[in-house]
């Protein structure tokens, strides 16, 4: 039996959830997945050019300009920051440009919100990536991969740059700040 009430009002939020979704996929050219809506930040912001086809293996473009330029970026979204990271195996980028909400723990999601925010940023070299978590011992598999949280705090380029690969304007920390809640 279901509650008609809660299922009436789920319709309606859904038919406004496809509104939005609607008018996001008119800005961003494709439809309004999160990941999808991360890589366009993420070529506005960090000048990135993506490939004209979403599935083109192992990367989502490459870099633009400054002393990454040319090289090869997987765009990750992940609307929290649970210490797992998606490593690709075959023809993998160079590297992986992972906009995150907030830290937390990994556990269960139900009855928690995960909103699309973007509170930090990080830079992880494929090949260092790789080798560091090979020298750890740590599984690289079909699962995501569990980075300790130093890696992570290397690899940060907001709010806290630790990382030295990429530095940011003030022009692209405001840019990021437009999506944190």
């Amino acid at each position: 039996m279901t509650d008609d009430n809660n299922l009436q009002a789920l319709a309606e939020f859904i038919k406004t959830r496809n509104r939005v979704d609607d008018a996001i996929s008119k800005i961003i050219g494709r439809p309004a997945y999160s990941n999808y809506i991360a890589e366009f930040v993420a070529d506005k912001i960090f000048g990135i050019k993506l490939h004209q086809a979403a599935n083109h293996r192992g990367s989502d473009g490459y870099f633009t300009g400054g002393n990454l330029a040319g090289k090869s970026v997987n765009i990750k979204f992940k609307s929290k920051n649970d210490g797992n990271l998606d490593i690709v195996q075959q023809s993998p980028p160079d590297f992986y440009l992972v906009l995150t909400g907030q830290r937390t723990a990994a556990e269960s999601s139900r009855g928690t919100t995960q909103p699309w925010e973007i509170a930090s940023v990080f830079l992880f070299n494929h090949a260092e990536l790789v080798s560091d978590l090979k020298s750890r011992n740590v599984k690289i598999g079909d699962d995501p991969t569990s980075i300790g949280i130093d890696l992570w705090n290397e690899a940060e380029i907001y709010p806290a740059p630790t990382n030295p690969n990429i530095s940011l304007s003030p022009l692209q920390k405001r840019m990021l700040q437009l999506f944190n809640s």
